[in-house]
């Protein structure tokens, strides 16, 4: 009997033991009840980044929009078929998902602190704000109405309402107008390994959140004249005044941490993609120098552009560019050359900017071939010839600033699809075999539809029945 009590023992103490203990089970050492502010603003800037500079014919699909590239076989996408794949779901999912909702989540923890200083505290919820509403704007830009009042709440609305695009876009620029009054260079902000874009440093958050609000503006330029001098002369002075500004998420040689473009393209080991034919040929006969910074040469030794729309034998064209597909290509955000371009427009525009609009036009057009890894004397030979000086080439203001533009936002493509909406320059035709006019936006994604019927209808009714040809507010040309 005694042995029987003696072996009963470690039992009853191992029983109670584990009793004592059962609530750290409930613990998930692997998945963090509460992530810290830092790493999900670092997160969803990754993910925002890794979107935006995507190959993915699932989820960005902008170069072949602006003709930038063609592709050698499979041209679905190539003529404006998002239906297939369901690229608005992705693009949809992937903003609100991953990136809104993470940077919601961020000022969330963030308001909720009570150990940061007070300005760094509300130095970071500016930053963080400036993001999500710049994200916001991309999503404005590309579907029109979206979720906006009701949406990142699950929790407590899965059927958000769609809120009016223009209602929308002026609700950001009175958010992002907040930001730069609270961001303040006397506190801190994130710590540099959190923030990838300017690694804390406080100033130049200050020139990237008037250059967005610059820019924000010059896209109501045609809608609302006055609200876009007043957002642009605000801003002028305290907004980019050099490359060493410009906004870039800087990816790494290593894997995981590098460019999309080259996890698609060289890791992948993918053919498909080539230039095209509408980009190639006008920036070889204007004696680009930027050609063979944005293309290889094919295997007859040639720069050749690819047709839109059909079938290009891979061999005969000109592919995407070591500097285009390196692991540690930046994904540039906004930088000096676009806000010199804006600049230029401005100044043809009445607006009070400082400076001539030859001048900022001459400025963006060198700081786009200097980044690239040509020279300043390239861009001085390239600026000298009657075609591209800006006192003799062809054209409106638009014609020759959208013209040059276009091809400065080379590997920018969403970019590059929002100033050609706007500025209608240069003149592209439909790829062959084009399923649809031109596409000035996306349509709804078919989850929308299906789950969220009510407002998808109502949103639906309002932006044309969804057709992806209808111009969004600011785009009256």
């Amino acid at each position: 009997m005694k042995k029987l009590i003696y072996l009963a023992l470690p039992l009853l103490f191992f029983t109670t033991a584990c009793k004592k203990d059962l609530t750290s089970l409930n613990i998930e050492t692997k998945k963090p009840a509460a992530v810290p502010a830092g790493p999900l603003f670092a997160s969803a800037t990754r993910q925002f980044a890794d979107n935006m500079a995507s190959a993915s014919v699932n989820t960005n699909i902008w170069r072949f929009a602006v003709k930038h590239w063609a592709m050698t076989t499979y041209n679905d996408e190539v003529q404006f078929d998002y239906s297939t794949r369901n690229i608005p779901q992705t693009w949809w999912t992937v903003l609100y998902r991953d990136v809104l909702l993470d940077y919601k989540s961020a000022a969330k923890t963030i308001s909720e602190s009570t150990t940061l200083l007070a300005g760094v505290k509300a130095n970071q919820l500016a930053m963080v704000d400036i993001m999500q509403l710049y994200v916001y704007s991309v999503m404005v830009n590309t579907f029109g109405n979206i979720p906006y009042t009701q949406a990142l709440d699950p929790e407590k609305n899965l059927l958000p309402v769609y809120d009016d695009a223009k209602t929308v876009y002026y609700d950001l620029m009175k958010r992002l107008d907040a930001d730069i009054a609270a961001l303040n260079t006397g506190s801190a902000g994130f710590a540099a390994g959190e923030d990838f874009l300017y690694k804390g440093n406080v100033s130049s958050w200050i020139k990237f959140a008037n250059s967005i609000r610059f820019k924000m503006g010059m896209l109501l330029a045609d809608s609302d004249a006055g609200a876009a001098k007043t957002a642009v002369e605000a801003s002028d002075a305290k907004a980019f005044t050099s490359a060493a500004d410009n906004a870039q998420f800087a990816y790494l040689t290593g894997t995981p941490n590098t460019n999309p473009l080259y996890v698609d393209i060289v890791l992948g080991g993918r053919g498909d993609y080539v230039g095209a034919k509408d980009l190639i040929d006008p920036m070889k006969a204007l004696n680009d120098p930027r050609v063979p910074l944005y293309f290889n040469k094919n295997n007859a030794g040639n720069y050749a552009g690819g047709t839109s729309g059909t079938t290009n034998t891979l061999s005969q064209f000109s592919q995407p560019s070591a500097k285009v597909t390196d692991a540690n290509t930046p994904q540039v955000f906004l930088d000096y050359s676009e806000m010199e371009f804006l600049r230029a427009e401005a100044k043809e525009r009445g607006f009070n900017v400082a400076g001539t609009a030859e001048t900022h036009y001459n400025n963006a057009v060198t700081a786009s071939i200097v980044w690239w890894g040509g020279t300043a004397g390239d861009a001085a030979t390239y600026l000298a010839q009657p075609a591209v000086a800006y006192a003799t080439a062809a054209g409106s203001y638009k014609q020759k600033i959208g013209t040059q533009k276009w091809i400065a936002l080379y590997n920018r493509s969403f970019d590059g699809w929002l100033e050609y909406r706007r500025l209608d320059f240069p003149v592209l035709t439909l790829p062959v075999g084009a399923k649809s006019g031109y596409p000035n936006r996306f349509p709804y994604p078919n989850n929308e539809q299906q789950l969220n019927g009510d407002n998808y209808k109502a949103a639906a009714t309002a932006m044309g029945g969804d057709k992806v040809e209808y111009k969004l507010f600011w785009d009256k040309n």
